[in-house]
């Protein structure tokens, strides 16, 4: 496993991070604690969660799976709240379920933030909760997660208080960075030294779909993963990688991927410069 340092946080992040956005109410627990305990052991380091995923269920059985192995984790989790009193109780709710005293890194869980969220988050309170919570070594460093580029997501990056943004990237979705101008949202929040954290790296099957439709049978699945995933590790403003790791297969390659550092891509040439 290679690492990056996270922005200015300085944590030393492994650069495929787990992602627990399908652990579902219906997976066993003891299946899910097993892989995460082999991604561990090959050097993974970086946990994503949330308290809507699965009603609460990541948080629990991540929870269970860091148990002994947590100060060598770097945890990151989400409020849906944006006011005071409701980020206080979803962190309270989430250190419970996280079986841990602090949160690494906690996010505003957005989408597109539109005006009325951001103001919420910035002049409305949602941004002193946070701060507050890291006065009290609640929380240690503060971000946000949204789907796309917008208006709100600039105004959020401008503002340089958050140290970590997780934003969608990869082959198919080339909105937040576009290669041959060096321009976008990634490279607005790397200008700020913020942490940049990858979700849908692989594009959430829309590419392998694509190409088994139109090539069928022609090209294995695995090797259009891999293939997905050394693009994005090929950004050097990439620091993480979220994979979502459902079998012990998937820890392996995923690992190899990232050992691989001879077959990255030069995106800049690749896209035109």
């Amino acid at each position: 496993m290679q690492y990056r340092t996270l922005g200015r946080t300085g944590l030393n992040a492994s650069e495929i991070g787990f992602g627990g956005g399908r652990i579902r109410l219906d997976q066993d627990p003891q299946i899910v604690i097993e892989i995460l305990h082999q991604a561990f052991d090959a050097g993974l380091n970086f946990i994503d969660t949330a308290p809507t995923y699965g009603g609460g269920t990541s948080e629990n059985i991540i929870g269970k799976a860091i148990t002994g192995k947590r100060n060598e984790l770097i945890i990151m989790t989400k409020t849906k709240a944006y006011d005071l009193k409701g980020i206080i109780a979803s962190v309270e709710e989430s250190l419970t379920r996280l079986n841990t005293d602090v949160i690494d890194i906690l996010q505003f869980h957005g989408g597109w933030f539109t005006s009325s969220e951001t103001s919420q988050v910035l002049n409305q309170g949602g941004l002193e909760a946070y701060k507050k919570l890291q006065t009290q070594g609640k929380i240690r460093f503060i971000g946000f997660s949204a789907d796309g580029p917008s208006a709100g997501v600039e105004q959020m990056i401008a503002t340089n208080e958050f140290d970590v943004i997780q934003i969608h990237y990869n082959l198919m979705y080339q909105s937040t960075y576009d290669a041959f101008g060096n321009q976008g949202i990634i490279a607005d929040a790397n200008s700020r030294e913020m942490g940049i954290v990858l979700m849908r790296s692989t594009t959430s099957q829309a590419f392998q779909r694509l190409m088994h439709h139109s090539f069928p049978d022609q090209i294995p699945e695995t090797a259009i993963d891999r293939f997905l995933l050394n693009y994005v590790l090929s950004n050097s403003l990439v620091d993480v990688a979220l994979m979502s790791l459902q079998s012990s297969e998937d820890v392996a390659w995923t690992n190899a991927v990232s050992n691989a550092t001879d077959t990255r891509i030069d995106l800049q040439k690749i896209h035109g410069r």
